[in-house]
């Protein structure tokens, strides 16, 4: 299954003006508790190739639950996903039941789109953890928009054999960012600039970790450019300036960045339980000296990244398309789904399993159990409101820093003034 995918990498989209409004002329209505029935269609995101039979099973065991229904399965690539639900929602051919990410939803809310649950299925909400039920909530509008579906975090892999190299010691990572940086610079200096310790500038949730407030209490405005803001930017000008930050990080790729880690040239990164199959097949000799983690934060709580599944408010079958997207996302198939794959079930108490609180020696297994614990109180740092096209002007005024043609602080205010342009617009 792609990282893209599994991370719930956020993916914005942005809707033709035709296709805003408040759902007045909505065609559905938004009332779920009549009788279960009807067709719907159920679109999900790159998730065909490797899960069909799993799938298949969960649609017909929900037909056979409720005999009066039938339910379309169709799948979409993850390239271009997001220009395929803002031309539906536009021609007004959005499926009934959507696999979305937070930000997706956020547009698709505004225009009316997506059924409140808080107004339509709020008998559900007890069934899910409160931090996964509220990643679906768009500041400035109440209610919740998506069933939260599967959540993923994960650790940061270390290369014991890099750290031993530079005369640091393998058994004791860095657990605070002062001593992520302490640490960084002290590889790079040991290995005359051959081994950057990061891949990757930083993000908006890197920020978000960092403790710096990332929009103001309304939502209204971003406001990553405050001290803490330029603290850190500061900070990973100093790590690229040492070459403890690669020097390809300015367009890297979560891909090209594990490959650099794969390769021994970059000494840390950040993954999921998942990534250690990869190193046992791909890179053994790593494999062998992999070090395991925890995020580093200075909020005390990690990222997570969260899917949904949405109900369109003008599906015609309103009790159907709200009661599959809640049978999608009950505790059963979550459960039965993370067996599968490397991905955390959203549902209250699943997370006390057995499956991910028993060690049985193995390293998966320890990852799994350390995943699961950190996401009862982890966090969606990336706001949901925060588009790609935020995500650019943030990169770029961050390249522009990190090379010198601006000063953090310059850089971070043109950052903030081009997003909150952005949002403006977005309303």
């Amino acid at each position: 299954m792609p990282r893209r995918a599994l991370a719930a990498a956020a993916v914005a989209v942005v809707l033709p003006l035709s296709a805003c409004g408040s759902g007045d002329d909505s065609s559905g209505s938004t009332d779920a508790s009549g009788k279960i029935e009807g067709n719907i269609t159920f679109q999900t995101w790159n998730l065909r190739a490797n899960f069909k039979s799993y799938f298949e099973g969960v649609i017909a065991d929900f037909e056979k639950k409720y005999p009066d229904t039938k339910v379309k399965w169709v799948d979409q690539p993850a390239e271009g996903y997001a220009d395929k639900i803002s031309a539906d929602a536009a021609g007004g051919t959005l499926p009934d039941v959507v696999n979305v990410s937070p930000d997706l939803v956020a547009p698709l809310a505004k225009a009316g789109l997506a059924l409140d649950l808080d107004k339509s299925a709020a008998k559900y909400k007890k069934e899910y953890l409160d931090g996964a039920w509220a990643s679906h909530r768009i500041p400035g509008m109440t209610g919740t928009y998506a069933f939260p579906w599967y959540l993923n975090t994960g650790p940061l892999f270390y290369n014991k054999s890099l750290f031993k190299d530079a005369g640091l010691d393998p058994e004791k990572p860095p657990t605070t960012y002062d001593e992520l940086f302490a640490d960084a610079l002290e590889l790079a200096k040991k290995s005359d600039g051959k081994v950057a310790t990061l891949a990757n500038v930083p993000t908006v949730e890197d920020f978000g970790r960092y403790g710096v407030q990332l929009m103001n209490k309304e939502g209204t405005a971003f406001a990553f450019n405050d001290a803490k803001g330029i603290e850190l930017l500061t900070k990973y000008k100093e790590l690229y300036d040492a070459k403890a930050l690669d020097s390809q990080a300015l367009t890297a790729t979560p891909e090209s960045a594990g490959k650099k880690f794969l390769t021994g040239a970059v000494a840390m990164n950040p993954g999921s339980a998942l990534d250690l199959g990869n190193f046992k097949k791909q890179a053994p000799n790593l494999y062998k000296n992999i070090g395991i983690t925890d995020q580093i934060t200075s909020t005390g709580k990690v990222n997570m990244y969260v899917m949904g599944v949405m109900v369109n408010s003008r599906t015609k079958h309103t009790p159907a398309a709200a009661a599959f997207a809640h049978y999608v996302t009950d505790a059963q198939n979550q459960m039965s789904f993370a067996k599968k794959v490397a991905i955390f079930p959203s549902t209250a108490n699943s997370l006390d399993d057995p499956y991910f609180t028993k060690e049985d020696g193995t390293d998966e297994t320890r990852v799994r159990i350390a995943a699961a614990k950190s996401l009862k109180n982890a966090v969606n740092y990336t706001p949901v409101l925060f588009s790609e096209q935020m995500k650019t002007a943030l990169r770029n005024e961050v390249a522009k820093a990190l090379q010198g043609k601006e000063s953090p602080k310059a850089a971070l205010d043109k950052a903030v003034e081009a997003c909150n342009t952005l949002l403006k617009q977005q309303g």
